[in-house]
C-alpha cells in the first residue's frame, strides 16, 4: 500500500481544510475506515446488548463481540482470546490491576514504577499502596529520557512485589527493555505489568513472548474509536484475581447469602461493556495486521531522524529524549528557549499543525528533566515528510514571533 493509499484510509484527511498536519498521535489516533465502518455498521444495522439474548440480533451482537476480542487477542500475539479483558482503556486496565494486585501487599512491600511513566500508571499504584501501607519506587531515568536499567539493582529488592512500567514513553518515545526487567523480577519473584498504550500503534507484538503478567492498551491510539480498550492477563494470575466492578454479566450465581463469579474474562466486564467501541477495536486491529510493518517502521525511523535533525539545526530547540532513531519511536518532545508551549502550538494551529503542549500527565519525568512543560510531536502511520517539513518551517517562523 503506497503512503497515499494508506493515509486514505483515514477518512479525517479528505475531510478536513488543508494545510492539515495531524502530529498528535500520542494523545489520540485518528480512526480508520475500517474501524469507522464496522462501528457504524453496530450502531446503526446490529445493536443489540451481548452475551445473554438468545434472538438473532442479540446473537449477532454477541458473535461480532466475541470476534473482536479474538481480532485483538491475535494483534497482541496471544493464543487464547480468554485472556484478553475488553475495557473502556489503558487507565481502566491498569486501575483494574493495582485493586485486584493490592490484596497481595503487605506493609513494607514494594511497587516499582519508573520515571517515565504516564500518571495512569502511577496513580492507582499510590491508592493502592496507601491502602495497605506499601512503599512506591521508581527507576531512574537517564539525561537521554531512557530507563536507567544499569540502576536497577539500587530500587528492585526482595521486598518488590509488582513492576509496572511503559513499553514506550509517551514524552520521550524511548522503547523500555522489557526482558531485561522481567528478569530483574522474576529473580525477586514479582509480577510485572506493562502500559502498552504508546507501542501498541506502532505494529503487531507478541505479549506473551515479553515475558510480563499483563499488558494494556487504548482503542483510541489503535486508530479505533474512544471508549474502548483491552488489557491482557496471563490466564494464571487472572484466575487468582478478585473482581474489579460488581453487576451483571461478571456472576455465576447471586444470593443474598452471597455471590459466586464468572471465570476470566467475563469476571472483569461488569456490566454492558462499549460494545460498538469494542467492535470498532477489533476491526482496526485486524486490518492493521495485514500491513507491511517493516516497511512503516523504517519510514518511521526515516521521519523521525528527519524530524530529529531539524530540530537540532535549531538553535533555541532541545529535545528531550534520544537524539538518535535505535531503542526510541516517533514521539518528539522539545523544549524552546523563553516560548510555553502553549503559546507555540496556538501559534502553529494557524498553521494547520496539530501538536500537543504541556507535561503529557508525566510531571514526575518532567520534574527529573528540570522543566516544567514540553511540546510534543508525535508520528503515526499516515505521516509523510510533508508533515515534518510543515513542521520545522513553522517552528522558525513561530520562534520568530515568540521569542
Amino acid at each position: 500500500m503506497s503512503p497515499s493509499e494508506l493515509r486514505a484510509e483515514f477518512p479525517i484527511f479528505a475531510a478536513r481544510p488543508r494545510p492539515f498536519h495531524y502530529l498528535d498521535s500520542a494523545a489520540t489516533g485518528q480512526i480508520c475506515r475500517a474501524a469507522a465502518q464496522a462501528l457504524l455498521g453496530f450502531e446503526a444495522a446490529a445493536r443489540a446488548n451481548v452475551k445473554r439474548g438468545v434472538y438473532r440480533l442479540a446473537d449477532e451482537a454477541t458473535q461480532a463481540f466475541d470476534r473482536a476480542r479474538a481480532e485483538i487477542a491475535a494483534y497482541l500475539g496471544v493464543r487464547d482470546a480468554r485472556e484478553v479483558i475488553l475495557t473502556s482503556g489503558t487507565t481502566f486496565g491498569l486501575n483494574l490491576l493495582a485493586h485486584g494486585l493490592v490484596g497481595r501487599l503487605a506493609p513494607g512491600d514494594e511497587i516499582l514504577l519508573s520515571t517515565l511513566e504516564h500518571h495512569s500508571n502511577i496513580v492507582p499504584w499510590q491508592l493502592a499502596a496507601g491502602r495497605v501501607g506499601a512503599v512506591i519506587r521508581a527507576i531512574p531515568v537517564t539525561a537521554e529520557g531512557r530507563l536507567d536499567l544499569d540502576r536497577l539493582d539500587e530500587v528492585l529488592s526482595r521486598r518488590t512485589r509488582i513492576v509496572s512500567v511503559t513499553h514506550v514513553s509517551n514524552v520521550t518515545g524511548a522503547v523500555s527493555d522489557i526482558g531485561r526487567i522481567v528478569e530483574a523480577a522474576r529473580a525477586v519473584g514479582a509480577r510485572v505489568v506493562v502500559d502498552g498504550a504508546q507501542r501498541v500503534p506502532h505494529g503487531p507484538l507478541d505479549v506473551e513472548a515479553l515475558g510480563c503478567d499483563a499488558y494494556a492498551l487504548s482503542g483510541h491510539k489503535l486508530f479505533a474509536a474512544t471508549g474502548a480498550g483491552a488489557l491482557w492477563i496471563r490466564r494464571d494470575l487472572a484466575e487468582e484475581l478478585p473482581p474489579f466492578l460488581g453487576g451483571g454479566e461478571m456472576i455465576r450465581r447471586v444470593s443474598f447469602a452471597g455471590t459466586s463469579f464468572a471465570a476470566p474474562p467475563h469476571r472483569f466486564e461488569a456490566g454492558t461493556p462499549p460494545i460498538g467501541p469494542a467492535i470498532a477495536l477489533g476491526a482496526a486491529a485486524a486490518w492493521l495486521a495485514g500491513l507491511d510493518w517493516q516497511a512503516l517502521a523504517e519510514a518511521e525511523a526515516a521521519l523521525t531522524a528527519r524530524l530529529l535533525a531539524g530540530l537540532a539545526a535549531i538553535p533555541a530547540v532541545r529535545v528531550v529524549g534520544p537524539t538518535g532513531t535505535q531503542g526510541r519511536l516517533g514521539v518528539v518532545s522539545f523544549a524552546v528557549d523563553d516560548v510555553h508551549p502553549h503559546d507555540l502550538c496556538q501559534l502553529l494551529d494557524s498553521r494547520g499543525l496539530c501538536l500537543r503542549g504541556g507535561h503529557h500527565c508525566a510531571q514526575p519525568l518532567h520534574d527529573a528533566l528540570g522543566l516544567e512543560a514540553t511540546t510534543r510531536a508525535s508520528l503515526a502511520l499516515y505521516n509523510d515528510a510533508s508533515d515534518i517539513d510543515a513542521l520545522l518551517e513553522g517552528l522558525e517562523w513561530a520562534i520568530r514571533r515568540l521569542a
